[in-house]
């Protein structure tokens, strides 16, 4: 079940502390599109992602969007308009676009971190690349269709989980 477990839960990708995360040696973020960046619903990352993403560029940490979302376009567009590097169509759980990722950045995976909001997805494909995980609430309620039918999956696996900055 390793596979499935993150190393951190957190509520939401803004409380992640970049203080946290530079004592921790994280150079580089992994990070998800869909509901962990940019919600599902209005397409545009809300103001406390840009300033956190901010946040982690003067801190020194780069950044690198890791997304299965098919089209191209959009999250090209999101990476430019956010200021971050991208890697698309990237197929998790396979561990395959993190590693490109990682070699992008000039990251080793003990330097790295990805932040994901789906467990058999994200943090799977974290695990199996062998770097940090941290799992994230998804930012609103609307997804496709099959991520709606694992998410009952994931339920069952997060039943007890605490989110730290959870109200």
């Amino acid at each position: 079940m390793r596979f499935f477990s993150a190393n951190r839960y957190v509520a939401s990708v803004d409380l992640i502390d970049v203080d946290d995360l530079c004592d921790a040696g994280i150079r580089c973020v992994l990070v998800d599109r869909d509901n962990t960046l940019v919600p599902r619903d209005t397409k545009v990352a809300p103001p406390q992602v840009r300033s956190w993403l901010n946040d982690l560029a003067s801190a020194g940490i780069v950044v690198c969007m890791v997304s299965n979302n098919f089209h191209t376009k959009a999250v090209c567009e999101s990476a430019k308009d956010l200021g971050v590097h991208v890697v698309h169509h990237a197929m998790k759980p396979a561990p395959v676009a993190v590693h490109v990722a990682l070699s992008h950045m000039g990251a080793s995976k003990e330097q790295a971190v990805l932040v994901g909001d789906q467990l058999f997805t994200d943090v799977m494909a974290g695990n199996l690349a062998g770097v940090k995980t941290i799992l994230v609430k998804p930012q609103c309620t609307k997804d496709l269709w099959y991520t709606q039918f694992f998410r009952k999956f994931e339920n069952l696996f997060l039943s007890n989980v605490s989110y730290e900055g959870e109200e």
